[in-house]
């Protein structure tokens, strides 16, 4: 098969959960350039509508759909919508996340909430889109990670800062990621679903970043000394979504520049 073939995801149905935040938006843009189907979900369905139109304008097939996923009742809405309008799912992009707890010393209840959406929730999810991807005799589940699923906080990275407690719930809920994958690897094997994961290290954002925090970042970084890019996503996502990952499963690749090689 020609490498452009490989690459390719026409005929493709992808889901983008959270497709309209910074990770999400490259990721669906990755999706639809590759010629899929790309339907972007969140509880925001004002802003994946826009982000549609705006990918709708380029000529590429973006749809937006509402999801709360942790709600099961929205879960299994979503569900029927795309097998009724889509006719099932090929891919699964698991992207979206809620971020309630605020540090180390953030309330039980803050750490609660986020294992009701991010744990719980993300289960759900992923158990009502795979029964979609088995009907359609198989297909890609990419969760995003990040590096920091693979390693503790790195604080140099925010000397001189005020950001200097990272919250656990985001260790906890990235490094569980992974086994998801190596898991899903195993158990979805015979339905032909190939489960992997995506490890980013941070991803460009001037209006939010500190200047001193991306001096203290990208000194380590040995491609460019620069943070990631939307390019550096979304190629990366479109590899694993498609047929040029398909002796590929139960994998988590680290996308940080270097940074820990």
């Amino acid at each position: 098969m020609h490498v452009k073939e490989l690459l390719s995801l026409k005929g493709k149905v992808c889901l983008v959960t959270g497709g309209a935040g910074r990770y999400g938006t490259c990721i669906v843009e990755g999706l639809a350039e590759a010629d899929g189907t790309v339907v972007t979900a969140s509880r925001n369905l004002a802003a994946n509508q826009r982000l549609a139109e705006e990918f709708q304008a380029r000529g590429l097939e973006v749809h937006a759909r509402p999801l709360d996923q942790a709600d099961h009742a929205s879960v299994v809405a979503l569900r029927e919508s795309l097998h009724a309008d889509f006719g099932g799912l090929d891919v699964f992009v698991n992207n979206a996340v809620s971020r309630p707890m605020k540090g180390y010393r953030g309330g039980l209840d803050q750490f609660a909430e986020s294992m009701r959406v991010n744990a719980t929730g993300m289960f759900d999810l992923c158990r009502e889109m795979t029964d979609l991807l088995i009907a359609r005799n198989g297909g890609a589940i990419v969760h995003i990670s990040s590096m920091m699923g693979m390693f503790g906080p790195d604080l140099t990275n925010y000397e001189g800062t005020s950001m200097g407690d990272p919250a656990p719930d985001y260790f906890f809920h990235n490094a569980g990621l992974l086994n998801l994958a190596r898991y899903q690897a195993h158990v979805l094997a015979k339905h032909n679903i190939r489960a992997n994961c995506i490890c980013p290290g941070g991803l460009a954002a001037p209006e939010i970043q500190p200047e001193r925090f991306v001096r203290n970042y990208t000194k380590k970084v040995l491609c460019g000394a620069r943070l990631a890019n939307p390019d550096d996503i979304k190629g990366v996502v479109v590899f694993l979504a498609s047929q040029a990952s398909a002796y590929i499963t139960g994998e988590s690749i680290l996308m940080d520049g270097g940074m820990h090689c």
